[in-house]
């Protein structure tokens, strides 16, 4: 018990530094390492893609490409054009219920380990550790006056932070047609520019300087969040039946009637928003875990059960009854029905993307000519569009039963641009005695990526008695 006598004593003397920041201070969050601390690391891999993304080829051609200019979304082997953007809806749908399903079941886990603003922060805190020390060493040098060695330190670190944040915005540019040729030749327009300015400027003054009180103030996930959760929600929580009455070591023993909590401060000490758990929910608490390695870690060198915080719902830490399973929960199965229903269209969407569009329109002022002849003549209108990265050639034909039903022209490999939507017009012509109760048209557009038929009507003066 000696040695951990000296540890408790280090503890004290270190946790006597920590309070609640409430955005008068900065939080210099201590880091400790365990499960959390680590799956933390892991999960900040999820944005490695963002990075990695506009450098991917497919095809000859940059993977993932939102080419505003021509209104063209590449995503590898898929192209999607305006007319397909519903889909957007089905994915902002998608991402929209399922953080409620996530919330719902284990609170706010989205913050506490993949949200932008977390991994960035816990990155500009992190490189701030390597260049300026542990955060004891960051605070004195925070109240020391200024001098050369306080001056170089901060330049490294501002450097290294303003780096991170350029890549940021270059990267974000960089799927949009934009390439880092065109940053160092200045063949950027203004536009550009600025949208590069606005990101590398958020990301420098978000997660370097207002960190945690961006989602303590700023965020509004923080304020709705209560609204998501209910008893039996998963959250980091403090076990008050067990902690209490808490109270510091004597000489490293235990004072009798004292519960568990040996009032180290461990676990605010390590909070990124400056949250003290032990006084129960609070709306700044991001759900990342870390609070648990850390008591678990002073309960394992007082000699105590780990566990005095952890995950549980509330439900379980009161009436000591299992959290009830997911499936279980009408919110949750409501949330899930939404995002298989979602996901299903999203699916199908993806794979009913046709590689062309065609759509006819009867003109409607009039809808018939008669000629001098004595025949009828209606006007249509066929419009095709090319949802392809590459010239098409289409041919376009017509069937109807009317007898003796005949076109102005022959419509045979008609030029349609990539992208573009091309008007066609076509004009057709029969006698009315041989248009009888079936006066159906069907238009064929055919084309080497497939063939599509559209049906419409012939209108003549019987038909409109």
């Amino acid at each position: 018990m000696s040695d951990k006598k000296i540890q408790l004593e280090t503890l004290y003397e270190e946790g006597d530094q920590w309070v609640q920041n409430l955005g008068d201070s900065t939080v210099h969050a201590k880091r400790m390492g365990g499960l959390f601390r680590n799956l933390k690391w892991v999960s900040m891999l999820i944005w490695m893609p963002f990075f990695i993304g506009p450098y991917l080829t497919w095809n000859d051609r940059q993977a993932i490409l939102f080419d505003m200019e021509n209104r063209q979304y590449h995503l590898f082997d898929v192209t999607i054009f305006p007319q397909d953007i519903w889909m957007l809806t089905m994915v902002l749908l998608f991402l929209a219920i399922f953080l409620a399903a996530i919330t719902t079941v284990l609170g706010r886990v989205f913050c506490g380990y993949f949200c932008f603003q977390t991994v960035w922060t816990d990155l500009f805190t992190q490189i701030e550790q390597w260049v300026e020390g542990i955060p004891s060493k960051r605070r004195k040098l925070e109240k020391a006056s200024m001098s050369f060695n306080k001056i170089k330190l901060k330049v490294i670190k501002h450097l290294l932070w303003i780096a991170i944040a350029l890549l940021s915005g270059v990267t974000w540019m960089l799927y949009f047609n934009v390439t880092w040729a065109d940053y160092f030749s200045g063949n950027v327009d203004t536009v550009t520019i600025a949208i590069t300015s606005i990101i590398a400027l958020g990301a420098y003054v978000f997660a370097g300087f207002m960190r945690e009180q961006t989602c303590l103030w700023i965020c509004p996930y923080a304020r709705i969040q209560g609204a998501m959760i209910d008893e039996q929600t998963v959250l980091p929580t403090y076990d008050y039946y067990r902690g209490e009455q808490r109270g510091k070591l004597n000489k490293g023993e235990f004072v009798k009637d004292n519960g568990d909590c040996i009032d180290c401060n461990q676990c605010v000490a390590v909070c990124p928003t400056g949250v003290d758990i032990r006084k129960g929910q609070e709306y700044g608490c991001i759900t990342c875990g870390l609070c648990i390695d850390a008591c678990d870690s002073v309960m394992e060198k007082v000699g105590k059960p780990k566990g005095l915080i952890r995950y549980t719902s509330l439900v379980e830490l009161e009436s000591n009854k299992s959290t009830q399973a997911f499936y279980k929960r009408p919110r949750v199965m409501v949330y899930a029905v939404i995002l298989i229903g979602a996901l299903s269209m999203l699916a199908y969407g993806m794979m009913n993307i046709a590689s062309m569009e065609f759509k006819v329109l009867h003109d409607r002022q009039p809808l018939f000519v008669q000629l001098s002849d004595g025949s009828i003549r209606n006007k249509y209108e066929l419009k095709v569009m090319n949802k392809t990265d590459a010239e098409m050639m289409v041919d376009i034909t017509y069937s109807s039963s009317i007898k003796s039903l005949k076109s102005k022209k022959q419509l045979n490999s008609v030029r349609i641009p990539s992208g573009n939507v091309k008007s066609i017009f076509v004009y057709l012509s029969a006698y009315e005695n041989n248009v009888g109760d079936d006066n159906g048209v069907t238009f064929v557009v055919s084309s080497d990526q497939g063939t599509l038929e559209y049906d419409t009507t012939f209108f003549t003066p019987k038909s409109m008695r």
